[in-house]
């Protein structure tokens, strides 16, 4: 009978490092495919249901600040070709390594139409996307198709008729980084106070015919206080900033960094809805003891949805 005799223990090693290998690739390979169903998740979500966005202008003031982070809403007006959230992986290097400023995502090419349509109400904030751009505003609902808009002295008037407009008690907005009150915003309406230093700014309280309220900043004579009147085409929305004085809206021309007119509804990207927390612009990374003293007091929560006087 003949004997057995075992394999050498050198003879399993290569065997052995093989079958490591391969368990080591396949790990891998999960973790990747782990991360590629989490990424496309997130970008879904973005698309269709609701995504964050940052106020990076003054021209919602006072009502937004910039630094406010937000929740906005993709579903209430159906999807249009601005919907998806399709990242740009070059233009994300260039903003984390150079530091440029521009947008982290790719539009599609204009497409008509809405799936699930809806129409925006007067007084809706919703961000918006200009012909031809990928850089996403944010605005006011001013006009519906088929309104004639015009501005006369700063004033605004629908269909002909003036809009209700009252004088308020200025805004005292606190002085941060990200909102410095400076020469070129406010023509320096910095006033200090016992409690600190403010921007002292002076509101009017529209009130658009549905019956939705709010305020607005009249900083004086600007070159947007006179303008059309001009009906709105069907499929078409116009929209203007809070921040009368001081916002590239629907007044002024694509090459005057507005937004060219009424914006066809396709533009629409979707509802602000509400505000997440905020932050006064002195946060730095690599400082910990930064990420909670930047935080503003009283912003988060603050709903969006502009209520009916």
């Amino acid at each position: 009978m003949s004997e057995r005799t075992e394999p050498a223990a050198a003879e399993l090693a290569p065997a052995d490092e093989n079958e490591s290998k391969d368990s080591r690739g396949q790990l891998i390979w999960r973790e990747i495919k782990g991360l590629f169903w989490v990424l496309l998740a997130v970008l879904a979500f973005h698309s269709f249901i609701a995504k964050p966005f940052y106020i990076p202008s003054e021209s919602m003031m006072p009502n937004l600040l910039t630094g406010d982070r937000l929740v906005v809403t993709k579903y209430p007006f159906g999807w249009s070709y601005v919907s998806p959230t399709i990242p740009n992986p070059a233009a994300i290097l260039r903003n984390v390594l150079l530091r440029h400023s521009e947008p982290w995502t790719i539009t599609l090419p204009f497409m008509k139409g809405r799936l699930l349509a809806g129409v925006p109400e007067r007084g809706d904030v919703v961000i918006v996307t200009p012909p031809g751009g990928n850089q996403d505003y944010i605005k006011r609902v001013i006009g519906l198709p088929g309104d004639t808009v015009e501005v006369r002295e700063g004033r605004l008037i629908l269909n002909g008729k003036p809009v209700p407009a009252s004088l308020r008690p200025p805004a005292m907005i606190p002085v941060d980084t990200n909102s410095p009150c400076g020469i070129n915003q406010f023509w320096d309406r910095k006033v200090d106070t016992p409690n600190g230093t403010f921007c002292r700014l002076p509101i009017v309280h529209e009130t658009l015919p549905n019956g939705v309220g709010y305020d607005t900043i009249d900083d004086g004579t600007s070159q947007g206080d006179s303008f059309g009147p001009i009906r709105i085409p069907a499929g078409h929305l116009f929209l203007m900033g809070d921040n009368r004085d001081h916002s590239a809206d629907s007044r002024f021309s694509l090459e005057e960094q507005g937004l060219g007119g009424p914006v066809p509804i396709e533009n629409i990207g979707g509802r602000a809805e509400f505000i997440t927390f905020s932050l006064n612009g002195t946060t730095v990374l690599t400082n910990p003891a930064t990420w909670f003293s930047a935080f503003r007091e009283g912003r988060a929560g603050n709903s969006l949805r502009p209520p009916k006087d």
